[in-house]
């Protein structure tokens, strides 16, 4: 092989490492939190992946616990890249909504839903790495997940209790 054939592939794959490091933890998730840092991940995603992503964000949201932040931007990662991959679709919508208790987040596709028989399967045994990784980051935080799927799509929400420590924590930000 060609030296500046190696080399061109050398720093194609050094590209490419970086930018899944930089997606794994976007810098601006730390920086600016979950309301800053998903608006450039879904932009980002869109433009590569050609699904039109709707991004509906509550006003008060606010800046939420690191870790809480970073295992929603992960578990909407992952359930846009199930889209992307499996669904069919050419759409996804994601919702989060916050109140005073908890924050709930909703992600959904008009692709071809997963079967029935899959879904049972996938909650009686936690098969799927995904959808198994995605559990366990919401269990994290004693909060819940849900699949709902048909033949013209599929939604995956999300629980996560806002406890006092949580709060406390959102206070001592506000004041720092």
């Amino acid at each position: 092989m060609e030296p500046e054939v190696i080399l061109g592939l050398l720093e194609k794959l050094n590209q490419d490492i970086r930018t899944t490091s930089y997606l794994l933890h976007p810098p601006l998730l730390d920086e600016s939190g979950l309301a800053a840092a998903l608006p450039w991940f879904v932009r980002g995603l869109s433009e590569r992946g050609g699904i039109d992503i709707r991004l509906d964000i509550s006003e008060k949201l606010g800046r939420l616990p690191h870790d809480m932040e970073l295992v929603i931007f992960r578990l909407i990662q992952e359930c846009l890249t199930n889209i992307h991959r499996h669904s069919g679709s050419k759409t996804a919508l994601i919702r989060i909504v916050r109140d005073e208790e908890r924050v709930r987040i909703e992600v959904a596709d008009q692709g071809k839903g997963i079967p029935r028989e899959r879904i049972a399967e996938i909650q009686a045994r936690g098969n799927g790495l995904g959808i198994r990784g995605m559990r366990e980051r919401v269990r994290q935080f004693n909060g819940e997940m849900k699949i709902e799927s048909n033949g013209s799509g599929t939604t995956i929400s999300a629980i996560f209790a806002l406890g006092r420590d949580v709060l406390a924590e959102r206070r001592n930000q506000a004041t720092a």
